[in-house]
């Protein structure tokens, strides 16, 4: 129900007040005073802002209305699995994702217009570790197509293309250059951010589906792309873009001037034991602060050899036995970024940890040139505060100066490694598709992931859910694939619930008729603009909702001597409890969540409930053509704005 004058919370950000009042209105008295309209009550099912906003499409509405008890699952399964089963249509690391991923969909979440964000990494956190706890494994329905699909890079745009397409009944191979699938949620992601064991288990998911690898296998090296064109009837190419971008200035051949995505493969493989006493780190995104925390962590040994430098080992593969028996002590770790922190691309929330770890961030300055000595090792990173000029840095004159370092790390882009490959380099190190992710002129290539551009995780899974619709529909003989949706997502489908539930539609008689509210043939009263539309926080009755804290998952904060050989994990899962309280905050944006506003409010009881053994999720309430007049109370007090003035002329 609405919130009255007495259960007000100052805390809320929503503005119920006008600038300059004091008097609290009732909002009874605007709702009763509506006016009447030719429009009659439709059921409209919009795109909520945070899977708007989400890059792998996730249904996140649909598995947190599950959590929270208002989707109810079918007989004999949890609701735990149902909403696991929903969330990983689109994501099948939920438990990693849940750890990482920086959430952009908590940015879009409506609820930050009334007092927090909705916490829905904290409940995708403990949605998959139940299902590891729980052995949850996948299954496919579908018929075996006969058709195989080759998938290069098993990172996880790579391993996620291949989880839909065996899930559409396609046979896949995976080739990886690497001994372990994963990419770089393995060899870039530290494992205080996503233990190993979980991230095994979600990938040993994926590959009992039935799907093949070729480990240590670099195609373009070891097996041609015309072989696998030969062998395959479809292609995806997932590379990722494993090579780091080395720093651009004078003197960054020093051996000890390391690129990060060599540094973490380093730690990663368990080779890098020690960094040195002094590491320095440029950048600004999420892997600088990976490279920054690892090297806190790693620190420096004494009484190691002057030969036993870390560029050894994170250059040849050799491994470090000295740190084995010297005393450990912490490493000075300095992050240089030429964005200010405000406007660093990391994670802010990785920001503060690594602060609180005592790492210094210095910001405003770039790299002018690497300092070496007599034996062409760097000593030092000469940075300097600069300007930018018609698109071009200008350094400001006399603001140069000079930060030791026994180790300097660029964290300042990646590359993808074309060789056997060329051909489909666009000249910047990277891939150029088309909206399907097909490959230009090659109907039965279709690429994903960082190839395309190095962004998030969750960016790579999106990715590799629209290039399997393709390949899909390549591999059932469609030359011409269909334009994708606007919104382009794994949507909410009402039809589903239904038929869940025993209900069916009768198929549409294409005969005329006046309306649809007691006919058969459709859902009546109610339109999926889904495909094309994301709802907006102005079209939901905010007045319905009243402050509640958000429940926040623990995260153990380390000083710098605590960080020291602490490689535990940090983020603790909320408790189911709390998992259940957090969904309930969720404001179903563009689909009923059953409060029964609109029920209440009608004047003329034109709104009523479906009866129980034909309702559903989305099929709570419908409307009596026959007895509204068009007033759009039910509208106004519909909190989720699934209730549009839309039917009648």
């Amino acid at each position: 129900m609405s919130s009255t004058s007495e259960n007000i919370d100052k805390n809320l950000t929503f503005r119920r007040y006008e600038d300059g009042d004091t008097k609290w209105d009732q909002w009874q008295e605007k709702i009763f005073d509506a006016s009447h309209s030719p429009m009659c009550p439709e059921y409209v099912l919009s795109t909520p802002p945070c899977q708007g906003s989400c890059p792998a499409g996730e249904d996140i509405r649909s598995y947190l209305n599950i959590v929270r008890g208002v989707e109810k699952p079918p007989a004999g399964i949890s609701w735990q699995e149902y909403a696991f089963r929903r969330l990983t249509e689109a994501n099948p690391f939920p438990a990693v994702m849940g750890r990482v991923c920086p959430a952009p969909c908590e940015s879009g979440c409506n609820r930050n217009q009334v007092d927090d964000f909705v916490g829905i990494n904290s409940v995708e956190h403990f949605l998959g570790d139940w299902a590891l706890a729980n052995k949850m494994g996948y299954s496919s329905k579908a018929e075996s197509t006969g058709k195989s699909v080759a998938v290069l890079g098993g990172g996880p745009a790579g391993l996620a293309c291949a989880y839909q397409l065996a899930l559409k009944g396609h046979s896949v191979t995976i080739f990886d250059e690497h001994e372990l699938l994963g990419g770089m949620m393995r060899y870039g992601i530290p494992s205080f951010r996503t233990p190993r064991e979980v991230l095994d288990g979600e990938i040993q998911r994926i590959l009992d589906l039935g799907i093949k690898t070729r480990m240590n296998t670099h195609v373009g090296k070891d097996i041609s792309l015309a072989e696998l064109e030969n062998q395959y009837d479809a292609i995806f190419m997932s590379m990722g873009a494993q090579s780091g971008r080395p720093l651009p200035v004078p003197g960054a051949e020093a051996p000890n001037c390391v690129t990060a995505m060599a540094f973490l493969r380093a730690f990663n493989d368990g080779r890098l034991q020690h960094v040195g006493n002094r590491v320095v780190v440029i950048g600004g995104g999420d892997t600088s602060i990976d490279v920054a925390t690892v090297a806190r962590r790693l620190g420096k040994v004494t009484n190691k050899h002057e030969t036993d430098h870390p560029e050894h080992v994170i250059a040849n593969n050799a491994s470090h036995d000295v740190a084995k028996i010297s005393a450990r002590e912490g490493a000075e770790v300095v992050l240089v970024s030429r964005a200010s922190i405000s406007k660093m691309h990391a994670n802010k929330h990785e920001i503060e940890q690594a602060q609180a770890e005592g790492i210094e961030i210095i910001c405003g300055i770039t790299p002018v040139e690497v300092v070496r000595d007599a034996n062409g090792r760097a000593t030092a990173l000469r940075v300097a505060e600069f300007e930018i000029v018609k698109g071009e840095t200008v350094i400001k004159p006399g603001t140069e100066r000079d930060l030791p370092a026994d180790l300097i790390v660029s964290a300042i882009g990646q590359s993808v490694d074309f060789t056997g490959l060329e051909e489909f380099n666009n000249n910047r190190g990277l891939i150029k598709p088309d909206s399907h992710y097909r490959f230009p002129g090659k109907k039965h290539i279709f690429v994903g992931g960082d190839v395309i551009k190095p962004h998030l995780l969750t960016t790579a899974i999106g990715h590799a859910s629209i290039a399997a619709d393709g390949i899909h529909d390549y591999l059932s003989g469609l030359t011409e694939l269909e334009k994708r949706p606007k919104v382009d997502k794994h949507r909410f489908d009402l039809q589903r619930k239904l038929l869940e539930k025993g209900l069916q539609v009768v198929e549409y008689d294409h005969t005329q008729t006046w309306g649809t509210d007691r006919s058969n043939f459709a859902v009546h009263n109610f339109e999926d603009r889904s495909a094309k539309y994301v709802i907006q926080s102005t079209e939901l009755f905010l007045g319905h909702f009243t402050f509640q804290d958000r429940n926040k998952r623990e995260t153990i904060t380390l000083n710098a001597d605590q960080a020291l050989g602490n490689f535990n994990e940090r983020l603790i899962a909320l408790v189911e409890a709390k998992v259940v309280a957090e969904a309930k905050r969720c404001m179903s944006c563009g689909l009923c969540f059953e409060c029964d506003n609109c029920v209440v409010y009608c004047p003329q009881a034109a709104v009523f409930k479906v009866k129980r053994d034909k309702s559903t999720i989305g099929r709570y309430v419908d409307t009596d053509y026959s007895k509204c007049i068009g007033c759009h109370i039910c509208a106004d007090v519909c909190p989720t704005g699934y209730i549009k003035m839309g039917m009648g002329e």
